[in-house]
C-alpha cells in the first residue's frame, strides 16, 4: 500500500525534484498544494452560496433601511366592440322563419254562410334587414290566396246590430245602408271564391341587453295588406278585411315565437364565459434565454360591463368590457376567478381599446446584473481633452431615502504627465431616479458623487481633483438602466397570449395585438426596484356568421 501511495506522491511532485529529492520535503510541498487547493474551493463555495455584500449593498447597509413595498395589484381592461353584420341576421333569420303559413277565419262572412270554409295559404319572399340609429328593421313580402266557400243562409237578410256592420264593411259599402234588404235578395247563392293576397310585413327591433346576459330583442310587427275584391252576383267583396286578421294572427304568433327564443338564447353568456376563462391566466415574463428574471403575469378578470347596442347600416354593434386585477408575481399562480352572474350596464364606453397594467418587481441582485452589462466597460469622459479618464471594471445598485446609488468599480489613470499613473477606486454615484418614457429608460438626476469616493482618487492628485466635474457630467449623461429588455419581453409575451382569443370560429373573427408598452411610474425599497408600466392595444370582434335560430 506504501508503494502505491509513494508511487502517486512521486509523479504528482516531479516538478519539485528539481527543487529536493527527499520525500519528506515531497510530501510536505504536495500538502501544501492540498490546502491551497481546498482553501480555493472553499471560497468559491463561500461566494457562490454566500456571496458577499455588493459595494452598493455594503454602502446602503450603514444607513436606515426603507420600509418594504406593499404588494401592489393594477386595474386593467379590455373593451371589445362585438359587431354582428345585419347580413349575417338576414341569413341566420332566413333559416328560421317558416316559408309558407296557412290559417282559416272566424269573422262576420262566416255568419252569413252556411257550411262556411276561409282558408288563406300564403308564401313568404325573402327577407331584407335593413339599419339605421336606434332601430333594425325586417322587411318580407307575404303572397298567396284566399278562399272563401259556402252557401248564403236564410238568415241573412235578418242581419243587425254588430253583423250588418261586418258585412258592410266586406262589401265596401257597395249597397249602401239597406245591407240586410240587399243580402237578403242573394239568399241560396253559393260562394266559392278564390283571390289573390299581396301584402308586406314590417317587424321592428330595437334590441337591448339585461343585467342577466341576455338580450331582449323588443320587437313589433306591423301587416300592410293590398286590396284585394271579389265579383259575387255582381256585388263588390273586400277580401283584403276578411284576409288581414288571419295574416296579422300568423304573424303574431311568429314573431312571438322569434323573441321568447331570443330572450332565453344563452349565446351571450356562453361566449362571454368562455373568454372569462381564458383571461384568468398568468402569462410567463423573462426567463430562459432572455437574461431576465422569470416573472408572471397574474390576470384575474373580476366585472363585466356592456353598453346598450348601437346599430348602423351595416353593423348591430354590442361593446362589452372586462376588467381584471393583474400583479407580477415570482411563480405561476392559478387565479380564482368567479364568473358573475350579473352584468354590469354603463353608457357608451371607448370601444376597442385594451390596456393592462404591469407591475414589475425586480430585485437589485437582477438588476445589478443587467447594469453591469451596460455599464462595464465604458470609458469616461469621451475624448482625450480631460485630464483623467476612468474605466468602468463593474456596477452595483442598491437604494437609499428618494435617491438609488449606483456603486462603481473603475480604473482611473491620468492623461497630463508621461507617467500615466492609475488607480483603482470604488465610485458612488446617488441621484434621483427619473423615468424617460420615449426611451424607456431609467436615468438619474441631480447626480452626486460620494466624498469617499473622491479621495479614492488622491493618487492622482489634483489632475483627479480636476477631472471630477468632468466625471460627474459624463456619468449623468451615461449612468441609465436601459429597461427596454423588461418591456420588449413583455410585449412578445403578451402578444402570444392573446393569439389564444384570436383563434377564429366559424364566422366569428377576434382581433387582439398590443400595440404599445410604456412606462407609468417606479417605486423601491432597499432590496426591489418596481416598475409600472402599462401595455395599450386594440381588441375587436366581427360576427360574419350567426348559428341557425
Amino acid at each position: 500500500m506504501s508503494g502505491i501511495v509513494d508511487d502517486v506522491i512521486y509523479y504528482l511532485t516531479a516538478p519539485l525534484r528539481l527543487f529536493g529529492r527527499s520525500r519528506g520535503f515531497r510530501l510536505a510541498s504536495l500538502a501544501i498544494v492540498v490546502v491551497g487547493v481546498f482553501f480555493a474551493a472553499t471560497l468559491w463555495a463561500l461566494d457562490s452560496f454566500f456571496p458577499a455584500a455588493t459595494p452598493a449593498a455594503q454602502v446602503v447597509a450603514k444607513l436606515e433601511p426603507l420600509p418594504p413595498l406593499q404588494p401592489l395589484t393594477r386595474a386593467s381592461y379590455v373593451i371589445a366592440p362585438v359587431a354582428v353584420s345585419l347580413n349575417a341576421i338576414q341569413r341566420s333569420l332566413e333559416g328560421a322563419a317558416p316559408r309558407t303559413m296557412s290559417g282559416k277565419g272566424g269573422n262576420p262572412v262566416s255568419s252569413i254562410l252556411s257550411k262556411a270554409d276561409i282558408g288563406m295559404t300564403i308564401t313568404r319572399g325573402n327577407m331584407a334587414v335593413n339599419g339605421r340609429a336606434g332601430e333594425m328593421t325586417v322587411l318580407t313580402q307575404l303572397n298567396g290566396s284566399l278562399k272563401i266557400t259556402g252557401q248564403l243562409a236564410s238568415q241573412a237578410g235578418n242581419l243587425t246590430g254588430g253583423a250588418v256592420g261586418g258585412i258592410a264593411g266586406l262589401l265596401d259599402g257597395a249597397l249602401g245602408k239597406d245591407v240586410g234588404k240587399a243580402v237578403g235578395g242573394l239568399t241560396g247563392k253559393v260562394l266559392d271564391q278564390s283571390v289573390e293576397l299581396r301584402s308586406q310585413v314590417t317587424v321592428r327591433s330595437k334590441p337591448s341587453v339585461t343585467a342577466n346576459w341576455r338580450l331582449q330583442p323588443n320587437l313589433a310587427a306591423q301587416v300592410a295588406v293590398s286590396d284585394s275584391s271579389a265579383q259575387v252576383a255582381g256585388i263588390r267583396i273586400n277580401m283584403a278585411s276578411e284576409a288581414r286578421p288571419l295574416i296579422e294572427r300568423a304573424v303574431n304568433e311568429q314573431v312571438a315565437a322569434l323573441e321568447n327564443r331570443l330572450r332565453n338564447d344563452p349565446s351571450l353568456e356562453r361566449a362571454a364565459r368562455e373568454q372569462w376563462t381564458k383571461m384568468c391566466r398568468s402569462i410567463p415574463l423573462g426567463g430562459g434565454t432572455t437574461g431576465l428574471p422569470q416573472l408572471w403575469l397574474e390576470m384575474r378578470p373580476v366585472r363585466a360591463a356592456a353598453a346598450q347596442p348601437q346599430i348602423d347600416a351595416r353593423n348591430i354593434t354590442l361593446a362589452v368590457g372586462i376588467q381584471a386585477n393583474t400583479r407580477i408575481t415570482p411563480k405561476e399562480s392559478k387565479p380564482d376567478c368567479p364568473f358573475p352572474a350579473t352584468l354590469d350596464l354603463v353608457p357608451p364606453m371607448d370601444n376597442g381599446k385594451l390596456a393592462i397594467g404591469l407591475p414589475i418587481d425586480v430585485p437589485f441582485t437582477e438588476l445589478n446584473k443587467l447594469i453591469d452589462v451596460q455599464l462595464k466597460g465604458k470609458r469616461f469622459p469621451e475624448g482625450t481633452s480631460a485630464p483623467v479618464e476612468v474605466e468602468v471594471r463593474g456596477a452595483t445598485l442598491a437604494a437609499s431615502g428618494d435617491r438609488l446609488l449606483i456603486a462603481l468599480k473603475v480604473k482611473a489613470h491620468e492623461r497630463k504627465s508621461w507617467f500615466g499613473f492609475g488607480a483603482e477606486a470604488n465610485i458612488n454615484i446617488w441621484g434621483k431616479p427619473k423615468l424617460d418614457p420615449g426611451t424607456q429608460v431609467l436615468s438619474l438626476t441631480d447626480i452626486s458623487l460620494a466624498v469617499e469616493s473622491e479621495a479614492a482618487f488622491g493618487l492622482l492628485g489634483t489632475a483627479a481633483r480636476a477631472a471630477m466635474p468632468y466625471l460627474q457630467q459624463a456619468l449623468a449623461e451615461k449612468a441609465v438602466i436601459d429597461l427596454t429588455p423588461f418591456l420588449n419581453d413583455a410585449k412578445a409575451k403578451i402578444g402570444v397570449a392573446l393569439g389564444d382569443f384570436r383563434q377564429a370560429r366559424d364566422g366569428v373573427e377576434v382581433e387582439a395585438a398590443v400595440d404599445n408598452l410604456r412606462l407609468t411610474g417606479i417605486a423601491f425599497d432597499s432590496t426591489t426596484l418596481r416598475v409600472i408600466a402599462e401595455a395599450e392595444g386594440t381588441a375587436k370582434v366581427t360576427v360574419s356568421e350567426l348559428p341557425r335560430m
